[in-house]
């Protein structure tokens, strides 16, 4: 998969924000924003002795919106451990994020009081 992330703002010379953000980009793969529950869920088998007795069967599910709407998919246990770092580093990307946004205005504020 490729990912090509574009910024409004002109870096200027000496500025090093861009490439730190594409070095913390670089590290933070694979990406997910959502969260991922396990939950049991009887089968389809009429004589299952897990959902006669009330254990049922654990399955996992990624939920996440799209366009506003809560989604949901079952997701295979073999891509457990690969989506619960996913989304472990979608929180370190948003949090980022946050971060940069914050250093920007500080930045900006900075520069237009040097103006004054």
């Amino acid at each position: 998969m490729y990912i090509d992330i574009r910024t409004h703002m002109q870096a200027k010379p000496g500025d090093d924000h861009h490439q730190e953000f594409m070095r913390t980009i670089a590290g933070l793969w694979p990406l997910a924003k959502g969260s991922l529950s396990q939950v049991r869920r009887p089968c389809m088998r009429k004589q299952c002795r897990a959902c006669a007795e009330g254990r049922k069967h654990p399955a996992f599910i990624f939920t996440y919106r799209e366009e506003g709407r809560l989604r949901c998919l079952y997701v295979r246990p073999e891509l457990v451990p690969t989506l619960r770092q996913a989304i472990a580093n979608g929180r370190k990307m948003e949090k980022r994020l946050t971060q940069l946004g914050q250093e920007m205005v500080v930045r900006h504020r900075q520069e237009f009081a040097g103006k004054s």
